[in-house]
């Protein structure tokens, strides 16, 4: 959550062909949400298609592409199958975007990093404020939190960051707060993409089912983004939203399916042409899109 800030903060400023497994965009486009995703998985083939993706779901990719294309704004994605090792990465997966507060995610495993190590110790507060932080988008737990533990250089977090994968993360100016800030910085999908893909990976196997379990459990008003894969897919996910100079960016982060087989980070900057509900509906609409009863 980040809209309760912006106020003080207002000053800052397809790469898959498809051949015959392509559907038509007029298929796709405008359909009830109900409609463009089906119930349950198709049948999975791979003759003819490429990308490293069955013919399913280049079918859902071409989708996704064709909904995003008639979308307010600017939306980068990128689609992870970690059983196959397929991607996609639509054209704006490198694109920069504020990142609102899916940094969160990254200040999570950062801090529970640290502490599994023996770097930091967290206190049962500072567990209230980290569960807190991911349950509802607290920004005040966020910001006690950067705070505490962003080291005398106030480096440790972003150095952890790029580490962790966000290798294009960029801290931005902040207006008067002092450098760097979490809610100053910028990112790709493409670095959220690896920022889950760490989690999965390399995380202590308790820290990570601890909070992977915290990504899916998150408040009601989380309910949106990834969340689109729907409740047979057993998502997870961090999103953030904010109100920035240059409009709204509405962005979403998880993972879904048996053994969190695929993730998603999805990025939406809206400008001129939106806000925050037409960034939610866009988010959740491209994951059910993409994986609404895949399996």
């Amino acid at each position: 959550m980040r809209y309760p800030r912006a106020a003080s903060r207002a000053t800052r400023s397809s790469r898959l062909a498809f051949g015959a497994c392509a559907v038509a965009a007029a298929l796709v486009t405008g359909l009830p949400a109900a409609q463009a995703a089906p119930a349950t998985a198709l049948p999975l083939h791979t003759q003819g298609c490429v990308g490293g993706f069955d013919c399913d779901m280049s079918n859902r990719i071409a989708a996704a592409d064709a909904y995003v294309a008639g979308r307010p704004g600017m939306v980068g994605y990128v689609l992870r199958d970690r059983v196959t090792g397929a991607v996609y990465r639509n054209g704006n997966a490198d694109t920069m975007f504020w990142t609102a507060s899916t940094i969160k995610l990254a200040i999570a495993e950062d801090l529970l990093n640290r502490a599994r190590v023996g770097a930091i110790v967290l206190t049962p507060e500072d567990r209230t404020l980290l569960e807190s932080m991911l349950a509802t988008s607290n920004d005040n737990a966020a910001d006690v939190l950067w705070q505490k533990y962003i080291g005398p250089d106030r480096m440790a977090y972003n150095n952890a960051f790029r580490a962790n994968g966000m290798t294009g993360l960029a801290p931005q100016p902040t207006a008067g707060h002092p450098f760097p800030d979490w809610g100053f910085q910028q990112c790709s999908p493409a670095d959220l993409d690896r920022l889950m893909n760490n989690v999965l990976d390399t995380m202590h196997p308790d820290d990570r089912a601890y909070l992977l379990d915290r990504m899916r459990n998150v408040d009601t008003n989380q309910h949106w983004g990834v969340w689109g894969a729907g409740p047979s897919m057993r998502p997870g996910l961090k999103n953030g939203w904010s109100d920035e100079q240059g409009g709204w960016v509405v962005n979403s982060v998880g993972f879904a399916g048996p053994g969190e087989r695929y993730t998603l980070a999805i990025m939406n900057d809206l400008g001129d042409q939106g806000g925050y509900t037409e960034g939610e509906e866009t988010t959740t609409h491209v994951a059910q899109l993409l994986l609404g009863g895949r399996g």
